[in-house]
């Protein structure tokens, strides 16, 4: 596990140094994840990573609350409307304080475990190992967003692998959610790594193939871009049908944005402002 929660403390630490030294204003501008603000998408990561130390540290309560919280994601306009009260504080300087103590319990209580040890989420159960690159993924989809609302680019670094690997796993999951009937067979993925190198999954012959670079799709299964706007390939029915739906994520259902939606210029300064 110690791996895995490098890594994650790594994730955590490049969120945390993008936004550390914003101002007010920034802090409120929309992002263009349903025009949440900076404040809502740090939030949000702090929220479930309260959730998640619940989870590893008292599984009972977590499942006890569990079905409340999925509700209050299914029913609520507002995600942070929901979300962000239970948190208990309203300044970004209280914010960072609170998710700073609430990751590093976290990385602790995720390091003592053993890679197959079980946990339960928003959706099936997960070994420690999987539960900590699925905290890496959206902490990382999270960042995006910040990233893109503040036209920054993102360096590339190894742990993209991570959020390649459970892209793929979800492939069932991004159908299951919105009650389809999964493909028997996924579809063999390529990617060009971020040196360069093949990642690959799934046997040469299968009938479907996903190719393209790591980035984009990364960018489509946290649904940070449409397919349209990236250079991913897709053979086979199959294939394309799940990147128009892919969904790396638990929780309900969700749709990525329309086509074009997402394209960032990085040439421009963000506006600040709500």
């Amino acid at each position: 596990m110690k791996a895995i929660c490098s890594d994650l403390k790594d994730q955590y630490d490049e969120l945390d140094g993008l936004v550390k030294d914003l101002t007010e204003d920034q802090w409120s501008l929309k992002t263009p994840f349903f025009s949440w603000s900076v404040f809502d998408e740090v939030a949000h990561v702090a929220f479930f990573d309260q959730q998640a130390l619940l989870a590893a540290e008292d599984p009972g309560a977590f499942k006890e609350q569990a079905d409340e919280i999925v509700t209050l994601l299914a029913t609520s306009d507002s995600w942070p409307g929901g979300t962000n009260p239970r948190l208990g504080v309203d300044t970004h300087q209280g914010l960072l304080s609170l998710w700073r103590d609430l990751r590093g319990r976290l990385l602790s209580r995720l390091e003592s475990l053993s890679p197959q040890d079980r946990l339960p989420w928003y959706g099936p159960d997960m070994s420690a190992r999987s539960f900590a690159t699925a905290r890496l993924m959206e902490v990382w989809a999270h960042s995006q967003d910040v990233f893109d609302t503040l036209r920054k680019r993102r360096p590339l670094t190894s742990r993209l692998r991570h959020v390649t690997h459970i892209g793929v796993t979800t492939f069932g999951w991004s159908f299951f959610v919105r009650g389809l009937t999964p493909p028997e067979t996924p579809p063999r993925v390529e990617l060009t790594g971020t040196n360069g190198e093949l990642w690959a999954w799934g046997p040469e012959d299968a009938v479907g193939l996903v190719k393209g670079n790591a980035t984009d799709f990364c960018l489509v299964v946290t649904q940070r871009r449409n397919v349209l706007d990236t250079k991913l390939e897709t053979h086979g029915a199959d294939a394309k049908r799940w990147l128009t739906i892919a969904q790396a994520f638990a929780g309900v259902p969700q749709e990525p944005p329309p086509p074009g939606a997402r394209v960032v210029d990085f040439g421009k300064p963000e506006k600040v402002g709500k």
